[in-house]
């Protein structure tokens, strides 16, 4: 039975502290140094991100400007179309109801004299709804008071029995499309008598005399 000597089984120790400690100084130099290029080129990349958005921006608010411009645009053109297309057709129904004019005159003067019969009379009334469809309305009645802006006075009296200048007798009608008169109403118009209201005070002042001189007859008797 041999001796075993000892320190021929065991492995040297190397010495590996100095290798490791050389290495991990130069591994944290280079993190460090990544740490330090990395929030550089994200700070780079940020304030190109926000410069782009910035642009955007800009060219979305633009783009809106133009777009609400445009819609407002088309709008008052919708509008302005609109407002043509019935200032034209008013005024293609106006002409055309005011050559009818004439027909309903003489329509008016068939039925004042009772002419209006059989199939004329359906005829007529036909073209009298049909005016009226289009907006036609006539206008002037006797007794209404005389209104220059409505009114054409063709004839002229005096009457004891009105107050005002008032019509008395239609000798054409009036017609208008809503507010808008085509024709005015032809008439006859009276106004108040003249000295009718002083004549009306002189009564009264004459029926005053009498009585002053019957309160001064006692103090003569």
């Amino acid at each position: 039975m041999s001796e075993e000597t000892p320190g021929f089984d065991e492995k040297p120790e190397v010495p590996t502290g100095a290798g490791a400690d050389d290495a991990e100084p130069k591994a944290a130099d280079s993190s460090k140094k990544e740490d330090e290029a990395a929030p550089a080129g994200d700070k780079a990349q940020d304030v190109a991100l926000l410069a782009q958005l910035d642009q955007a921006r800009t060219a979305l608010g633009e783009r809106t400007a133009d777009l609400q411009r445009l819609q407002a645009e088309y709008q008052n053109y919708r509008r302005r179309v609109e407002r043509d297309r019935v200032a034209v057709k008013e005024i293609a129904v106006a002409s055309l109801l005011t050559e009818l004019l004439p027909t309903l005159d003489d329509i008016g003067r068939a039925r004042e004299h009772g002419e209006l019969v059989g199939g004329f009379k359906s005829v007529a009334e036909s073209l009298e709804t049909a005016a009226a469809k289009m907006g036609l309305q006539q206008f002037g009645k006797e007794g209404e008071p005389f209104d220059p802006t409505i009114h054409e006075a063709l004839m002229h009296s005096y009457a004891p029995d009105v107050t005002e200048t008032t019509c008395v007798a239609i000798l054409q009608p009036g017609y208008r499309i809503g507010e808008r008169t085509i024709r005015p109403a032809r008439v006859a118009v009276a106004e108040p008598q003249p000295g009718a209201a002083p004549a009306a005070k002189s009564e009264s002042g004459d029926g005053d005399t009498p009585s002053d001189k019957d309160t001064d007859a006692p103090d003569k008797g």
